[in-house]
Protein backbone atom coordinates (compact mmCIF):
# COMPACT_ATOMS: atom_id res chain seq x y z
CA UNK A 1 0.00 0.00 0.00
CA UNK A 2 2.39 2.27 0.47
CA UNK A 3 4.31 2.09 -2.68
CA UNK A 4 0.93 2.79 -4.33
CA UNK A 5 -0.29 5.71 -2.09
CA UNK A 6 1.79 9.02 -1.73
CA UNK A 7 2.69 10.27 1.97
CA UNK A 8 1.27 7.03 3.53
CA UNK A 9 4.32 5.50 5.68
CA UNK A 10 3.69 2.03 7.75
CA UNK A 11 4.46 2.05 11.25
CA UNK A 12 3.80 0.09 14.39
CA UNK A 13 1.63 1.14 17.06
CA UNK A 14 3.06 -0.59 20.15
CA UNK A 15 0.76 -0.44 23.77
CA UNK A 16 2.24 -0.07 27.47
CA UNK A 17 0.61 -1.60 30.47
CA UNK A 18 1.37 -1.45 33.45
CA UNK A 19 4.19 0.73 32.67
CA UNK A 20 1.38 3.41 32.72
CA UNK A 21 0.93 2.96 37.09
CA UNK A 22 4.57 4.17 37.89
CA UNK A 23 3.96 7.63 38.77
CA UNK A 24 7.26 9.12 38.69
CA UNK A 25 9.73 6.33 37.74
CA UNK A 26 7.71 6.01 34.24
CA UNK A 27 10.38 7.77 32.83
CA UNK A 28 13.11 5.18 33.94
CA UNK A 29 10.73 2.37 32.66
CA UNK A 30 10.07 3.99 29.48
CA UNK A 31 13.56 4.35 28.68
CA UNK A 32 14.68 0.80 29.77
CA UNK A 33 11.59 -0.50 27.57
CA UNK A 34 12.67 1.90 24.52
CA UNK A 35 16.65 0.38 24.99
CA UNK A 36 15.34 -3.49 25.11
CA UNK A 37 13.41 -2.70 21.77
CA UNK A 38 16.34 -1.31 20.15
CA UNK A 39 18.67 -4.31 20.61
CA UNK A 40 15.73 -6.58 19.91
CA UNK A 41 15.58 -4.95 16.69
CA UNK A 42 19.23 -4.08 15.97
CA UNK A 43 19.75 -6.23 13.12
CA UNK A 44 16.95 -6.02 11.23
CA UNK A 45 17.06 -1.74 10.36
CA UNK A 46 17.22 1.45 11.75
CA UNK A 47 14.44 2.80 13.44
CA UNK A 48 12.34 5.77 15.05
CA UNK A 49 11.05 4.74 18.21
CA UNK A 50 9.14 7.69 20.23
CA UNK A 51 6.89 7.53 23.14
CA UNK A 52 4.19 9.06 23.60
CA UNK A 53 1.45 9.27 26.29
CA UNK A 54 0.87 5.03 26.87
CA UNK A 55 2.10 4.28 23.31
CA UNK A 56 4.96 4.22 21.70
CA UNK A 57 5.23 4.54 17.60
CA UNK A 58 7.80 2.82 15.66
CA UNK A 59 9.13 3.97 12.29
CA UNK A 60 11.08 2.55 9.91
CA UNK A 61 14.20 5.05 8.95
CA UNK A 62 15.90 2.63 6.12
CA UNK A 63 16.55 -1.16 5.53
CA UNK A 64 13.68 -2.24 7.21
CA UNK A 65 12.05 -5.46 6.93
CA UNK A 66 7.96 -6.07 6.59
CA UNK A 67 7.00 -4.16 9.54
CA UNK A 68 4.79 -7.43 10.11
CA UNK A 69 8.51 -9.16 11.29
CA UNK A 70 9.27 -6.35 13.37
CA UNK A 71 6.34 -7.24 15.10
CA UNK A 72 6.61 -10.79 15.85
CA UNK A 73 10.18 -10.18 16.99
CA UNK A 74 9.26 -7.10 19.17
CA UNK A 75 6.24 -9.16 20.97
CA UNK A 76 8.55 -11.58 22.95
CA UNK A 77 9.55 -8.00 24.97
CA UNK A 78 8.59 -7.78 28.24
CA UNK A 79 6.81 -4.43 29.10
CA UNK A 80 5.01 -4.75 25.56
CA UNK A 81 0.76 -5.13 26.15
CA UNK A 82 -0.07 -5.54 21.85
CA UNK A 83 1.27 -3.74 18.59
CA UNK A 84 -0.37 -2.81 16.05
CA UNK A 85 1.05 -2.72 12.07
CA UNK A 86 -0.72 0.53 10.89
CA UNK A 87 -0.05 3.29 8.35
CA UNK A 88 0.00 7.01 9.12
CA UNK A 89 -1.10 10.05 6.70
CA UNK A 90 -1.79 13.36 6.84
CA UNK A 91 -5.80 14.28 8.86
CA UNK A 92 -8.17 15.39 5.99
CA UNK A 93 -11.78 13.48 4.72
CA UNK A 94 -10.50 12.98 0.97
CA UNK A 95 -7.05 11.68 2.25
CA UNK A 96 -8.53 9.20 4.31
CA UNK A 97 -11.59 8.03 1.92
CA UNK A 98 -9.03 7.16 -0.50
CA UNK A 99 -6.89 5.62 2.08
CA UNK A 100 -9.12 3.79 3.24
CA UNK A 101 -10.34 2.23 0.45
CA UNK A 102 -7.09 0.86 -0.81
CA UNK A 103 -6.42 -0.38 2.77
CA UNK A 104 -9.59 -2.34 2.81
CA UNK A 105 -8.68 -3.66 -0.76
CA UNK A 106 -5.06 -5.13 0.43
CA UNK A 107 -6.88 -6.63 3.62
CA UNK A 108 -9.73 -8.22 1.66
CA UNK A 109 -8.20 -9.59 -0.95
CA UNK A 110 -8.59 -13.23 -1.60
CA UNK A 111 -11.18 -13.33 1.08
CA UNK A 112 -14.88 -14.25 1.45
CA UNK A 113 -17.51 -13.03 3.16
CA UNK A 114 -16.57 -10.93 6.03
CA UNK A 115 -18.11 -8.84 8.41
CA UNK A 116 -16.84 -5.22 10.24
CA UNK A 117 -16.95 -2.61 12.19
CA UNK A 118 -15.03 0.75 12.50
CA UNK A 119 -14.13 2.00 16.08
CA UNK A 120 -12.79 5.73 16.02
CA UNK A 121 -10.90 7.58 18.12
CA UNK A 122 -10.76 11.77 16.81
CA UNK A 123 -8.63 13.43 19.23
CA UNK A 124 -7.67 16.17 17.14
CA UNK A 125 -11.49 17.79 17.78
CA UNK A 126 -10.36 20.34 14.81
CA UNK A 127 -11.53 18.05 12.76
CA UNK A 128 -14.77 18.27 10.94
CA UNK A 129 -16.60 15.10 11.37
CA UNK A 130 -17.22 12.98 14.87
CA UNK A 131 -16.31 9.59 15.95
CA UNK A 132 -19.39 8.51 15.46
CA UNK A 133 -19.77 10.20 11.96
CA UNK A 134 -16.63 9.04 10.76
CA UNK A 135 -17.38 5.12 11.65
CA UNK A 136 -20.83 5.93 9.66
CA UNK A 137 -19.25 7.27 7.04
CA UNK A 138 -16.36 4.91 6.32
CA UNK A 139 -18.86 2.26 6.75
CA UNK A 140 -21.67 3.11 4.02
CA UNK A 141 -18.39 3.49 1.69
CA UNK A 142 -17.21 0.37 2.37
CA UNK A 143 -20.42 -1.36 1.95
CA UNK A 144 -21.07 0.48 -1.30
CA UNK A 145 -17.67 -0.84 -2.19
CA UNK A 146 -18.38 -4.43 -1.27
CA UNK A 147 -21.70 -4.79 -1.26
CA UNK A 148 -21.15 -9.07 -1.98
CA UNK A 149 -18.02 -9.13 0.38
CA UNK A 150 -18.86 -7.19 3.73
CA UNK A 151 -21.54 -6.66 5.99
CA UNK A 152 -21.56 -4.43 9.43
CA UNK A 153 -21.57 -6.70 12.72
CA UNK A 154 -21.31 -4.83 15.96
CA UNK A 155 -20.52 -8.24 18.11
CA UNK A 156 -17.59 -10.20 17.43
CA UNK A 157 -16.98 -9.24 13.43
CA UNK A 158 -14.19 -10.84 11.35
CA UNK A 159 -12.71 -7.21 11.07
CA UNK A 160 -12.30 -4.06 13.17
CA UNK A 161 -11.10 -1.21 11.39
CA UNK A 162 -9.40 1.27 13.81
CA UNK A 163 -9.38 5.06 12.87
CA UNK A 164 -7.32 7.25 15.31
CA UNK A 165 -7.47 11.06 14.37
CA UNK A 166 -4.10 12.83 15.98
CA UNK A 167 -1.74 15.11 14.32
CA UNK A 168 -1.70 12.42 11.75
CA UNK A 169 -4.21 9.33 11.04
CA UNK A 170 -3.81 6.11 11.63
CA UNK A 171 -5.47 3.08 10.27
CA UNK A 172 -5.12 -0.57 11.51
CA UNK A 173 -7.27 -3.36 12.06
CA UNK A 174 -4.47 -6.25 13.65
CA UNK A 175 -3.69 -6.67 17.25
CA UNK A 176 -0.43 -8.91 18.08
CA UNK A 177 -0.04 -9.53 22.14
CA UNK A 178 2.70 -9.23 23.57
CA UNK A 179 4.58 -10.27 26.90
CA UNK A 180 2.88 -7.71 29.32
CA UNK A 181 4.66 -6.97 32.65
CA UNK A 182 7.35 -4.83 33.63
CA UNK A 183 10.94 -4.27 31.13
CA UNK A 184 14.08 -6.69 31.78
CA UNK A 185 16.18 -4.34 33.88
CA UNK A 186 14.37 -2.69 35.92
CA UNK A 187 13.97 -5.05 39.30
CA UNK A 188 17.91 -6.23 39.32
CA UNK A 189 19.35 -9.35 38.67
CA UNK A 190 18.37 -13.42 39.63
CA UNK A 191 20.59 -16.16 39.37
CA UNK A 192 18.55 -18.74 38.17
CA UNK A 193 19.16 -22.87 39.32
CA UNK A 194 18.40 -23.83 35.64
CA UNK A 195 17.57 -27.45 34.81
CA UNK A 196 16.93 -30.19 32.00
CA UNK A 197 13.37 -30.15 33.60
CA UNK A 198 10.25 -28.13 32.75
CA UNK A 199 9.70 -26.30 35.34
CA UNK A 200 13.04 -23.73 35.62
CA UNK A 201 12.81 -22.49 32.15
CA UNK A 202 9.16 -21.50 33.04
CA UNK A 203 10.17 -19.80 36.41
CA UNK A 204 12.94 -18.14 34.68
CA UNK A 205 10.47 -16.91 32.49
CA UNK A 206 8.35 -15.41 35.27
CA UNK A 207 10.81 -13.86 36.98
CA UNK A 208 12.10 -12.07 33.88
CA UNK A 209 8.55 -11.03 33.16
CA UNK A 210 9.21 -8.97 36.60
CA UNK A 211 11.73 -7.29 34.67
CA UNK A 212 14.27 -9.22 36.15
CA UNK A 213 17.86 -9.75 34.52
CA UNK A 214 18.57 -13.53 34.39
CA UNK A 215 21.96 -15.46 34.80
CA UNK A 216 21.73 -18.96 35.09
CA UNK A 217 24.05 -22.47 36.68
CA UNK A 218 23.52 -25.90 35.43
CA UNK A 219 25.68 -28.25 37.47
CA UNK A 220 26.85 -31.35 35.08
CA UNK A 221 27.77 -34.49 36.18
CA UNK A 222 30.08 -36.08 33.06
CA UNK A 223 30.00 -38.68 32.14
CA UNK A 224 26.80 -39.54 34.52
CA UNK A 225 25.14 -36.84 33.06
CA UNK A 226 25.64 -36.83 29.06
CA UNK A 227 27.39 -33.91 26.37
CA UNK A 228 23.41 -33.80 25.15
CA UNK A 229 22.36 -33.16 28.40
CA UNK A 230 24.02 -29.94 28.53
CA UNK A 231 23.35 -28.97 24.89
CA UNK A 232 19.74 -29.01 26.12
CA UNK A 233 20.05 -26.84 29.23
CA UNK A 234 22.04 -24.64 26.92
CA UNK A 235 19.13 -24.63 24.10
CA UNK A 236 16.64 -23.90 26.92
CA UNK A 237 19.04 -20.60 28.18
CA UNK A 238 18.61 -19.69 24.14
CA UNK A 239 15.28 -19.99 24.08
CA UNK A 240 14.46 -17.99 27.21
CA UNK A 241 16.80 -15.42 26.02
CA UNK A 242 14.51 -14.31 22.90
CA UNK A 243 12.27 -12.86 26.03
CA UNK A 244 15.07 -11.97 28.43
CA UNK A 245 17.63 -10.87 26.15
CA UNK A 246 21.03 -11.72 26.93
CA UNK A 247 22.07 -14.31 29.36
CA UNK A 248 25.25 -15.58 31.13
CA UNK A 249 25.30 -18.93 31.02
CA UNK A 250 27.67 -20.80 33.97
CA UNK A 251 28.18 -24.55 34.25
CA UNK A 252 29.44 -26.04 37.50
CA UNK A 253 31.22 -29.44 37.28
CA UNK A 254 29.77 -30.85 39.94
CA UNK A 255 31.04 -34.28 39.20
CA UNK A 256 33.64 -34.92 41.91
CA UNK A 257 31.23 -33.62 44.49
CA UNK A 258 28.58 -35.44 43.59
CA UNK A 259 30.31 -38.98 44.00
CA UNK A 260 31.64 -37.49 47.54
CA UNK A 261 28.56 -36.85 48.50
CA UNK A 262 26.86 -40.33 46.93
CA UNK A 263 29.58 -41.84 49.54
CA UNK A 264 29.31 -39.49 52.64
CA UNK A 265 25.31 -38.92 52.76
CA UNK A 266 22.80 -41.32 54.05
CA UNK A 267 20.73 -42.28 50.84
CA UNK A 268 17.45 -40.83 52.07
CA UNK A 269 18.89 -37.32 52.81
CA UNK A 270 21.37 -37.46 49.50
CA UNK A 271 18.08 -35.05 47.72
CA UNK A 272 18.43 -32.47 50.11
CA UNK A 273 21.66 -32.53 50.83
CA UNK A 274 22.32 -32.04 47.33
CA UNK A 275 20.23 -29.19 46.98
CA UNK A 276 21.59 -27.27 49.55
CA UNK A 277 25.16 -27.92 48.25
CA UNK A 278 23.57 -26.50 45.19
CA UNK A 279 22.08 -23.56 47.03
CA UNK A 280 25.22 -22.37 48.59
CA UNK A 281 27.40 -22.76 45.01
CA UNK A 282 24.81 -20.74 43.33
CA UNK A 283 24.38 -18.23 46.26
CA UNK A 284 28.44 -17.30 46.15
CA UNK A 285 27.66 -17.64 42.09
CA UNK A 286 25.27 -14.50 43.12
CA UNK A 287 27.19 -12.97 45.11
CA UNK A 288 29.91 -12.53 42.90
CA UNK A 289 27.74 -11.36 40.03
CA UNK A 290 25.90 -8.84 41.84
CA UNK A 291 22.91 -10.90 42.05
CA UNK A 292 19.70 -10.17 44.07
CA UNK A 293 18.19 -13.39 44.42
CA UNK A 294 18.08 -17.01 43.53
CA UNK A 295 15.46 -18.19 41.35
CA UNK A 296 13.86 -21.96 41.67
CA UNK A 297 11.26 -23.96 39.43
CA UNK A 298 10.10 -25.86 42.21
CA UNK A 299 6.07 -26.32 43.64
CA UNK A 300 5.25 -27.23 46.68
CA UNK A 301 4.41 -30.64 46.87
CA UNK A 302 5.25 -31.53 43.36
CA UNK A 303 7.94 -34.21 44.24
CA UNK A 304 9.74 -35.42 47.74
CA UNK A 305 12.05 -32.60 47.90
CA UNK A 306 9.87 -30.26 47.58
CA UNK A 307 7.51 -30.55 50.87
CA UNK A 308 7.40 -27.59 53.16
CA UNK A 309 10.12 -29.23 55.84
CA UNK A 310 12.12 -30.03 52.59
CA UNK A 311 12.15 -26.28 51.49
CA UNK A 312 13.07 -24.98 54.64
CA UNK A 313 15.69 -27.13 55.19
CA UNK A 314 16.94 -25.90 52.07
CA UNK A 315 17.01 -22.52 52.27
CA UNK A 316 18.12 -22.06 55.35
CA UNK A 317 21.79 -22.61 54.01
CA UNK A 318 21.75 -19.29 52.12
CA UNK A 319 20.81 -15.74 53.24
CA UNK A 320 19.87 -14.39 49.80
CA UNK A 321 15.66 -14.51 48.97
CA UNK A 322 14.83 -17.36 47.20
CA UNK A 323 12.13 -16.72 44.05
CA UNK A 324 10.05 -19.87 43.43
CA UNK A 325 7.26 -18.22 41.06
CA UNK A 326 5.49 -22.08 40.58
CA UNK A 327 5.16 -22.47 44.20
CA UNK A 328 1.36 -23.08 44.05
CA UNK A 329 0.97 -23.71 40.34
CA UNK A 330 -0.84 -26.72 38.97
CA UNK A 331 1.55 -28.75 36.74
CA UNK A 332 -0.64 -28.73 34.22
CA UNK A 333 -0.56 -24.80 34.05
CA UNK A 334 3.05 -25.06 34.20
CA UNK A 335 3.61 -27.31 31.51
CA UNK A 336 0.66 -25.07 29.31
CA UNK A 337 3.17 -21.95 29.95
CA UNK A 338 6.61 -23.61 28.98
CA UNK A 339 4.90 -24.64 25.29
CA UNK A 340 3.50 -21.39 25.39
CA UNK A 341 7.35 -20.02 25.45
CA UNK A 342 8.50 -22.53 23.55
CA UNK A 343 10.50 -24.34 26.21
CA UNK A 344 8.34 -27.41 26.76
CA UNK A 345 9.66 -29.52 23.85
CA UNK A 346 13.44 -29.11 24.47
CA UNK A 347 12.45 -29.66 28.32
CA UNK A 348 11.03 -33.65 27.78
CA UNK A 349 14.30 -34.50 25.38
CA UNK A 350 15.46 -37.80 27.39
CA UNK A 351 18.32 -36.78 28.48
CA UNK A 352 18.70 -36.92 32.36
CA UNK A 353 20.23 -33.68 34.25
CA UNK A 354 21.70 -34.92 37.89
CA UNK A 355 18.74 -34.21 39.51
CA UNK A 356 17.13 -37.48 38.19
CA UNK A 357 20.18 -39.52 37.83
CA UNK A 358 21.67 -39.42 41.34
CA UNK A 359 18.15 -39.43 43.30
CA UNK A 360 17.03 -41.01 46.44
CA UNK A 361 15.04 -44.64 45.72
CA UNK A 362 13.40 -43.55 49.60
CA UNK A 363 14.02 -39.92 50.04
CA UNK A 364 13.23 -38.07 53.48
CA UNK A 365 9.70 -36.24 52.71
CA UNK A 366 9.82 -34.37 55.98
CA UNK A 367 13.45 -33.54 57.12
CA UNK A 368 14.39 -31.35 60.00
CA UNK A 369 17.11 -29.32 60.19
CA UNK A 370 18.54 -31.97 62.80
CA UNK A 371 18.41 -34.14 60.06
CA UNK A 372 20.17 -32.36 57.49
CA UNK A 373 23.29 -31.13 59.79
CA UNK A 374 23.48 -34.81 60.74
CA UNK A 375 23.52 -36.01 56.53
CA UNK A 376 26.33 -33.46 56.27
CA UNK A 377 28.76 -34.68 59.40
CA UNK A 378 31.22 -35.78 57.21
CA UNK A 379 31.59 -33.00 54.85
CA UNK A 380 33.74 -30.17 55.16
CA UNK A 381 31.19 -27.94 53.02
CA UNK A 382 32.98 -25.00 53.22
CA UNK A 383 35.71 -26.81 50.95
CA UNK A 384 33.01 -28.65 48.46
CA UNK A 385 31.97 -24.56 47.90
CA UNK A 386 34.87 -23.81 46.80
CA UNK A 387 35.97 -26.98 44.59
CA UNK A 388 32.62 -25.66 43.07
CA UNK A 389 33.16 -22.44 42.66
CA UNK A 390 36.61 -22.91 41.13
CA UNK A 391 35.30 -25.38 38.25
CA UNK A 392 32.67 -23.21 36.77
CA UNK A 393 32.23 -22.08 33.03
CA UNK A 394 30.91 -18.78 31.27
CA UNK A 395 29.66 -18.13 28.31
CA UNK A 396 27.35 -15.25 27.10
CA UNK A 397 23.82 -15.83 25.66
CA UNK A 398 23.19 -13.86 23.25
CA UNK A 399 19.78 -13.12 21.78
CA UNK A 400 18.59 -16.19 19.55
CA UNK A 401 16.25 -16.63 16.56
CA UNK A 402 15.01 -18.64 14.10
CA UNK A 403 15.26 -17.94 10.33
CA UNK A 404 12.56 -15.73 9.42
CA UNK A 405 11.88 -14.54 13.07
Amino acid sequence: MVDRLENVRELLLVRIGEITLKGLNRGRFVARLIGNMKRRISDLGEFSIVQSHSRIWIHALSGAPPMEKVARRLSSVFGIVSISPAIEFDSDWETLVRVMGQYATDVLAGAGKRTFKFETKRVDKSFPLSSYEVSCELGAILLEKFPKQLSVQMLEPDFIFHVEIRDKTYIYHETIPGQAGLPVGMSGRGMLLLSGGIDSPVAGYMMASRGMILETVYFHTFPYTSQQALDKVEKLARILSRFAGRITFHVVDFTDIQLELNDKVPEDMLTVVMRRVMMRVAEKLAIERHAKALITGESLGQVASQTAEALMTTDIVVDLPVFRPLIGMDKNDTVALARKIGTFETSILPYDDCCTVFVSKHPKTHPSLCDADRAEAKLDMEAIVDMSCEKISTKLIDLSFDEGD
